[in-house]
């Protein structure tokens, strides 16, 4: 009868087991991988590990390490979990694996660096279960969202649906600039907002519903006009921006500033039936200028307060802008840079159409002038009628 003994005897047999000593001068060239439970890992890791508990491995790993010919040091407690997991690794068609003798008790017991990482709570574990459950987030990720800091520009229509799948998807700071108040006109789309509200301040009254919503969030507020004066110190330490204004002269406002401090901006626009989602990466794609160069007409470019807009549709318009922002804060998938995503709501279609970089751009080219922070009002004035 083959004993558990007889099997650690076959897997290390199958593998390669390396001191710590030799684990060490591979920091930086190798993908460290800890399969203790997390409790374990807890308590201290090797700074850097990737964590992928023992009994996860199988279903996990290549969701955590894709690249299969990175060297990689498999370690656990003691050395016996780590030889299983660097068989199953080389089953999977790692071709570079190593497992550490003596495991993290020994690393540790010979002094080597080890750290306290941080993890998420008991209560966050289970907050964000399934983002846990992707591999491509993971508890990693998460830290990075609870991390990260997304500035919203509105409280309305779009920023409504982006600020709740934000708040709820963990992202750790949100500010949200607006001076308006809550209108009854308002709740046909603003889904921040309720009945209770009427008279408040966009701002005060989204703050109550994201803090409400999860505990984990800090909400700034701003009851300000965005303008010259203080767009740069606004903008300054948010990782992201999400677009949800509706006029010209902010939009080339913010695109100016985007492109001052190299902060990405989730844009989104609706009118009537109809919206369209794109993302501005200040110099790794085009910017809101080399989209529109000059705004048209006021007389052909209504607002939705003019217009009209279907109430659900920035509830569309509004949430591809969240996916877009997790998409660029965590570095995952393919984002809308140097792509524009339309959407007709009457012909339940999607279309993407390429945006490219205009080395002509007046904002972003390769002969701009210096970029200088003022209003853009007069930009938009209605023309003079003959």
């Amino acid at each position: 009868m083959t004993t558990p003994r007889d099997l650690l005897a076959q897997a290390k047999a199958a593998i390669v087991e390396v001191a710590p000593e030799d684990a060490e001068r591979r920091i930086g060239t190798a993908t460290f991988l800890d399969v203790r439970e997390p409790d374990e890992y807890e308590q201290g890791a090797i700074p850097g590990a990737v964590h992928v508990p023992r009994g996860n491995l199988e279903f996990a790993v290549e969701g955590r390490l894709t690249d299969k010919s990175r060297p990689v040091v498999v370690y656990c407690a003691g050395g016996a979990r780590s030889a299983f997991a660097a068989k199953t690794l080389g089953d999977l068609g790692y071709s570079d694996v190593v497992s550490m003798a003596g495991g993290f008790n020994r690393w540790k017991d010979e002094g080597r660096r080890w750290e306290a990482p941080r993890t998420l709570s008991a209560d966050q574990r289970n907050r964000y279960q399934r983002h846990l459950l992707l591999p491509e987030v993971a508890e990693t990720g998460q830290l990075k969202l609870l991390d990260s800091k997304v500035l919203l520009l509105g409280a309305g229509g779009l920023g409504s649906p982006a600020a709740l799948y934000l708040a709820a998807a963990g992202v750790g700071t949100i500010g949200i600039i607006d001076m308006d108040v809550v209108d009854a006109s308002n709740l046909q789309r603003q889904v921040l907002h309720n009945m209770d509200r009427i008279g408040d301040r966009k701002v005060d009254s989204a703050k109550r519903t994201l803090t409400a919503m999860n505990p984990d969030l800090t909400v700034a507020t701003y009851d300000v006009r965005l303008g010259a004066d203080n767009v740069l110190d606004i903008f300054d330490g948010y990782d992201l921006i999400v677009d949800g204004t509706d006029n010209f002269p902010t939009r080339y406002l913010v695109n100016d500033a985007s492109l001052l401090k190299r902060i990405p901006v989730v844009h989104g626009s609706i009118f009537r039936f109809e919206g369209q989602v794109t993302v501005f990466d200040p110099y790794n794609g085009p910017c809101y200028r080399c989209l529109i160069p000059e705004p048209p007409p006021a007389e052909l470019a209504p607002s939705c307060a003019e217009a009209g807009v279907l109430g659900v549709l920035p509830g569309i318009v509004g949430s591809i802008q969240a996916v877009e922002a997790i998409k660029m804060l965590l570095g995952l998938g393919d984002p809308l840079v140097g792509r524009l995503l339309a959407y007709d709501a009457l012909e339940e279609q999607f279309r993407t159409f390429k945006v490219r970089r205009d080395p002509n751009c007046p904002a972003c080219g390769e002969h701009a002038p210096e970029i200088v922070i003022a209003e853009y009002d007069d930009l938009c004035m209605p023309h003079p009628r003959s």
